[in-house]
């Protein structure tokens, strides 16, 4: 039931950052900092209810209630939901068919439908936009367009069209006949199976005016020239099935004068230089404002700076992955964005622009850690960037254990003080997240512990301790580096408070072994004579893990604990250590099964010792060992022990204690007061229910939010009424059941509500 309770370092508001010096930042942490809005809320809400509140057609696909409409907005954030929790499936996407719901922006990102499914949901909306990234291949690219097509106000109006891929290309003899919708201005078919015949086709759309093409099998660009007088926007970056020579592409290029923006980035590997010969050209994208070159080879500074300086309305460079950047000129331009690698704000911006492609991702973020590395500035901004990198590459290796060491370079010490804790939780849970996809990483296991020590992160920021409380377990038990173990067993004593006793109990065989292990640590350190801060945090671990779990307990008696605990109180005698065993010990003697086995010799003479001891903490401690050991005649009756002795002694003591609103040094908590009831409903034994009195009345004038509640909800108040109202009840016992009483009645009426009792 007791058990030890961390102080709370951190503060529970943040500061943000200053607007005038970092306006990104400040946006973020006001953002994050904000709650979510009520029509978020909602949404969330019927996207969790989605199968209660629907009906179920014969085919087994959901059906929205009769009476149900939604606006067109509406709808098309709630489909926006239900496509970011990956909750669109054959099953739930039916509720889009007929006319409840009126969509215009259709977001599908990542959905596993099929093109049956996909066709009765969607094909009969006036859609405008529609992103099909990344959709499951039983969803082909071809049947998406034939079930646009087969709608004529689709054909007519349907403008941006995104269907980019994650997975390798599959190659395809189809065409892809995009030529019937001919209302589209915005086309990306990255990493597609796109031919030049497909681009041949797409060149003729009437209204092109942005079109991405990159990673496709393209191998001649020249039908771009049919549509060189609307054409704004053009990415082709990574081209490798081209066959055409660099003149020959720089020609093409050299006609598309109404370009506002042109990546032909690429990755570094292939030691590209069309880049560089673009930038020598002198009449080539007159009107260009954004220009991406990453990871070319042979670009300078220089060439790069008399480009720009040749077209002053430029707004980006991309020169991550270059010899570019580096220059007075970049900082000091103004207006002028920099995806690069030269400080942060490059870093930051690569970031931001190269989120989707995993190549750049990882070289932003290794130059993200080499400038992190000794930051003295909290940058929530930054560190939301490194999230969404986390999250668009959950498989990829390098870009999850880059961003692992990343994320503690902006959360470290007291950085983390300044971030919201929302965005805390984010980066925590797809720290864990990265665990189960790389389960035998060990340098990413080792930043996601690392992460954990963070005082902040562990004690305010919401995460799943179930799975952190095994991984940290399991990483203890395999581990014997003295600084990783030391980190690992302080994890674990405050994880152990967060966790209840149902999740404890479920955690068997990780906490058999962890209860073992810290057993060993501290057997170790007291046989070395060694009052160090392992040993501490061993024992808190220890206190902790056995508070209302009878299980841990077990495994505690099993293996040797109480001898080694004995050689505890024998080698150390300072106050903060006998404390947290005798904590320890309290919470085994409330376990009927196992009290009986602490009623020993040795037990017997260092509590009765401690219950004199200086220290109020240690003394009140021993007093609660000796009322739940003593609450049971039977194992005294068949060993030379005198109960009566010691139960007389406890009386004294408790007598010569302050009042028992004084304050202790350790902050004791409980999680509940059952193991009290007992000693409460006692009245032959008025010494133990003397103790048991005096913790309630301690720790309810100390937090009588929580343990006001508590009495309620556990049904004490009767207990409390019964003695004062006893005949024979101990005077003090009553005094201090009134105390409790008039302190519970005083704080119901703070609270403007009516005393239950």
């Amino acid at each position: 039931m007791v058990h030890f309770l961390h102080p709370d370092l951190s503060p529970r508001t943040i500061v943000p950052p200053d607007a005038q010096k970092d306006a990104l930042g400040y946006c973020v942490v006001q953002e994050e900092a904000s709650p979510y809005s009520l029509v978020n809320i909602c949404l969330n809400v019927l996207v969790t209810n989605l199968e209660k509140l629907c009906s179920e057609r014969s085919d087994g696909t959901l059906c929205l209630p009769e009476h149900w409409r939604f606006p067109q907005e509406l709808a098309d954030r709630f489909l926006g939901v239900m496509t970011w929790q990956g909750k669109l499936t054959d099953r739930t996407v039916s509720i889009f068919q007929g006319n409840q719901m009126k969509l215009k922006l259709v977001n599908i990102k990542k959905a596993k439908i099929s093109t049956t499914a996909f066709i009765k949901a969607f094909c009969h909306h006036k859609l405008i936009e529609l992103d099909a990234t990344a959709v499951d291949p039983d969803l082909p690219i071809s049947d998406i367009i034939h079930g646009l097509c087969s709608n004529s106000w689709l054909q007519q109006n349907l403008r941006c069209l995104l269907l980019d891929s994650t997975t390798s290309i599959r190659q395809d003899s189809r065409l892809l006949l995009f030529g019937q919708l001919t209302g589209l201005r915005v086309l990306s078919v990255y990493n597609v199976c796109f031919h030049s015949e497909d681009l041949a086709n797409v060149s003729q759309l009437p209204k092109l005016e942005s079109l991405d093409i990159s990673n496709t099998l393209v191998t001649d660009i020249s039908a771009l020239l049919t549509c060189k007088d609307r054409l704004k926007s053009l990415k082709m970056h990574y081209l490798k099935c081209l066959t055409m020579t660099k003149p020959q592409i720089l020609a093409v290029i050299k006609e598309l004068k109404c370009l506002f923006h042109l990546d032909i980035s690429n990755h570094r590997q292939l030691q590209s230089d069309l880049a560089f010969h673009l930038l020598q050209q002198k009449d080539i994208l007159p009107n260009v404002v954004s220009l991406d070159i990453s990871g070319g080879s042979c670009i300078t500074d220089g060439a790069v700076e008399l480009f720009i300086r040749q077209r002053p309305a430029m707004q980006f460079v991309g020169l991550l992955a270059t010899d570019a950047g580096y220059s007075d000129f970049f900082t000091a331009q103004q207006g002028l964005r920099v995806a690069g690698g030269a400080n942060v704000i490059q870093i930051s911006e690569a970031l931001s622009q190269y989120r989707n492609r995993s190549c750049f991702m990882k070289e932003a973020l290794y130059r993200l850690f080499t400038e992190t590395f000794s930051m003295q500035v909290t940058m929530p901004a930054i560190l939301k960037l490194v999230a969404v990198g986390m999250r668009n590459h959950p498989l990829d290796l390098p870009v999850q254990f880059t961003a692992s060491a990343c994320a503690l370079n902006l959360t470290r010490q007291g950085l983390a003080r300044g971030m919201p804790v929302r965005l805390l939780s984010e980066v925590t849970c797809l720290l864990f997240k990265a665990l189960k996809n790389f389960p035998h990483y060990q340098q990413l296991q080792k930043n996601c512990l690392l992460s954990l020590t963070n005082s902040r992160i562990l004690v305010d920021v919401p995460f799943d301790r179930f799975d952190a409380a095994k991984f940290v377990m399991r990483w203890l038990c395999k581990h014997e580096n003295p600084k990783m173990q030391t980190m690992a067993v302080s994890i674990i004593s405050i994880l152990a408070l967060q966790l209840s006793s149902e999740q404890t109990a479920q955690l068997k065989e990780e906490l058999s072994r962890a209860v073992k292990e810290l057993l060993a640590i501290v057997k170790q350190k007291t046989t070395e004579k060694l009052n160090d801060v392992t040993l501490l945090f061993a024992l808190k671990a220890l206190w902790n893990l056995t508070d209302e779990s009878p299980i841990a307990c077990k495994h505690f008696m099993e293996n040797q604990g109480l001898a080694i605990f004995i050689q505890v109180l024998e080698a150390f005698s300072g106050s903060a250590i006998q404390s947290k065993v005798l904590g320890l010990l309290n919470n085994v003697a409330e376990v009927r099964e196992l009290s009986s086995k602490l009623v020993t010799k040795d037990v017997v003479k260092h509590i009765s010792i401690l219950l004199h001891s200086t220290s109020m903490e240690v003394s009140y401690f021993a007093a609660g060992v000796i009322a739940h050991l003593t609450s049971d005649k039977q194992p005294w009756t068949s060993c030379d022990l005198q109960r009566s002795t010691l139960l007389q002694d406890l009386y004294v003591t408790i007598q010569n204690w302050p009042s028992s609103s004084c304050k202790m040094t350790a902050l004791v908590t409980y999680r509940s007061f059952k193991a009290f009831f007992p000693l409460l409903g006692n009245f032959s034994q008025p010494e133990g229910q003397l103790w048991a009195l005096w913790a309630m009345h301690h720790v309810c004038s100390k937090n009588p939010s929580k343990y006001c509640k508590m009495l309620v909800e556990e049904e004490g108040l009767q207990l409390l009424c019964d003695i004062q109202e006893h005949n024979e009840a101990d005077p003090q016992a009553q005094q201090i059941a009134a105390s409790i009483l008039d302190d519970f009645r005083m704080h119901f009426m703070n609270q403007q509500r009516l005393p239950l009792c």
